[in-house]
């Protein structure tokens, strides 16, 4: 399992789509400009990178939003991004035991 992401203050949290695919080119140990086709699927191939990046963004009164997870799969791994902005990636026979 690979962890990428992180968290910090809401305002200069970064892009949930930038953090997940910074995640995966650390996992395979590549630059993040290089998590592009023909090497790699977009991230657009299997979910809007607008709407992964505005689900968990503050409401328009700034309240934030609940706790909560999204996952699929991308790459070849399984991701799954959190409210906290953390990016998780497993390999998908790991999930699978």
């Amino acid at each position: 399992m690979v962890e990428g992401g992180g968290s910090v203050g809401a305002s200069s949290r970064k892009a949930l789509s930038q953090a997940v695919i910074e995640a995966v080119a650390e996992a395979e140990g590549v630059s993040p400009t290089e998590i592009s086709p023909p090497a790699y699927e977009p991230l657009h191939a299997v979910v809007d990178p607008a709407a992964l990046d505005a689900l968990f963004a503050d409401r328009h009164n700034g309240a934030s939003r609940s706790l909560g997870t999204v996952s699929f799969p991308f790459c070849g791994y399984d991701v799954t991004v959190s409210q906290d902005g953390t990016v998780l990636l497993e390999d998908p026979t790991e999930s699978a035991e």
